[in-house]
């Protein structure tokens, strides 16, 4: 189940690059359930929608911007990935870990980040 749970991450972890709405809900059908819960210290989104209104702020902010996974463990319908921020030009801008939880079908319904935002301020 591990291997299965990586490609569905991957499969998410890819989204985060993708430029077109229909590309990336394109994505989103094999990796999310429609009613996730993304989380992380600047930003909550709940749903399709509001995700991918997230990553495109994130691409207008760091054009070219991705993340690789660097380790990631999982068992019972639940993972944890350490993964890197990578700007455009290829070179290391962040790092961070996340956690989530899958549903019955193996889709993310849950995906939370833990970073060092910028300035160092964390939302509670």
């Amino acid at each position: 189940m591990k291997n299965e749970l990586r490609v569905v991450w991957e499969r998410y972890v890819a989204s985060w690059r993708v430029q077109s709405v229909a590309e990336r809900r394109e994505i989103f059908s094999t990796c999310l359930a429609p009613e996730c819960v993304y989380t992380d210290p600047l930003m909550q989104a709940t749903g399709w929608n509001e995700l991918s209104g997230y990553m495109m702020s994130f691409q207008k902010q760091l054009p070219g911007a991705y993340f690789v996974t660097e380790q990631f463990f999982a068992h019972r319908g639940r993972s944890v990935a350490r993964w890197k921020m990578v700007a455009g030009t290829g070179v290391s801008i962040g790092d961070g870990i996340s956690y989530a939880e899958y549903d019955d079908l193996q889709r993310l319904r849950v995906m939370t980040g833990f970073f060092e935002p910028p300035g160092g301020d964390q939302h509670a």
